[in-house]
């Protein structure tokens, strides 16, 4: 059989390399990488137009693409995972704020859909009591499946979020970090407070997984298998898992994570109902391990 010619993106993560490069390839099939940067722009292509073969692709996107029905396929290869207590920040020049202040307040992020985004709310609502329907939130991109209905406040075309903060028209900003010297971090000490909310929960939020499409999927699932074994090969060259682990694989390493952000995605209006793990994956893909 021709080995199979694949379109792919995957970000430069240190645990994809191998792969990245050539030096770790399949009998099976070749993998002809299309650099995006950053990453999350081939996230709206893949969702409307399954564009690639294989993609990174962020959770929370993959879960809206799933409730609207688009023929993409899950893998449990986590590409990037990580706490999300740092990204959250404000302006202390305009007054003193935490997480329980944000109620009321103008509140800035990429997109209303982001993964990142997503995490944070979840932990400001199920963690420090905030209620999320009281936060007047201003965005400023499109959701990557456009199915979604925004009602979010759309910030001019020419602001970013972070000059926004610092001008004073939004209050914080979710999803984004500066080293910006005027502004500090929304929780106080992030890395104690992702220390405490690990302690509790138990879970590494994980941001990006795989996916390929679902012709793919039907037509070759030993191809899908084999993409699987590169990828956990490469990981597994790349050295020890760090403790906690970052970039899980398989269906057990990730169903923590999982359960939560799909718990998050339902609370937030952006799924329409709580999936079980093992609905995130097709006959193939769930039994990768």
């Amino acid at each position: 059989m021709d080995r199979l010619k694949l379109k792919a993106v995957l970000g430069s993560h240190p645990h994809v390399q191998a792969v990245k490069s050539g030096e770790l390839r399949s009998e099976l099939f070749d993998l002809d990488f299309i650099e995006y940067t950053p990453t999350n722009t081939a996230f709206k292509p893949m969702v409307r137009e399954q564009a690639f073969d294989v993609c990174e692709m962020a959770i929370v996107t993959y879960l809206m693409a799933k409730a609207h029905g688009k023929p993409l396929v899950l893998l449990p290869a986590t590409m990037m995972g990580r706490f999300q207590h740092s990204y959250a920040l404000y302006n202390p020049a305009r007054g003193m704020l935490g997480p329980s202040d944000l109620e009321g307040k103008r509140v800035g992020i990429r997109s209303f859909t982001t993964t990142t985004g997503a995490w944070i709310r979840g932990i400001l609502a199920n963690d420090c009591g905030v209620n999320l329907d009281r936060i007047r939130w201003v965005t400023f991109e499109d959701p990557h499946v456009a199915e979604y209905v925004d009602t979010t406040e759309r910030a001019p075309k020419d602001k970013k979020a972070l000059e926004m903060l610092l001008d004073g028209g939004v209050d914080a900003v979710l999803g984004e970090t500066s080293n910006d010297p005027k502004l500090k971090p929304l929780f106080p000490d992030p890395a104690a407070e992702a220390a405490k909310w690990f302690a509790r929960r138990g879970v590494v939020p994980v941001n990006h997984l795989v996916v390929v499409t679902e012709s793919l999927a039907r037509s070759r699932p030993d191809v899908v298998a084999g993409i699987y074994d590169l990828l956990k090969q490469n990981k597994e060259q790349a050295g020890p898992a760090a403790t906690p682990d970052f970039v899980p694989f398989g269906i057990e390493a990730n169903r923590k994570p999982l359960e939560l952000i799909v718990d998050y995605a339902f609370q937030q209006g952006l799924i329409p109902r709580r999936y079980a793990v093992e609905e995130l994956f097709d006959a193939t893909t769930r039994g990768l391990n």
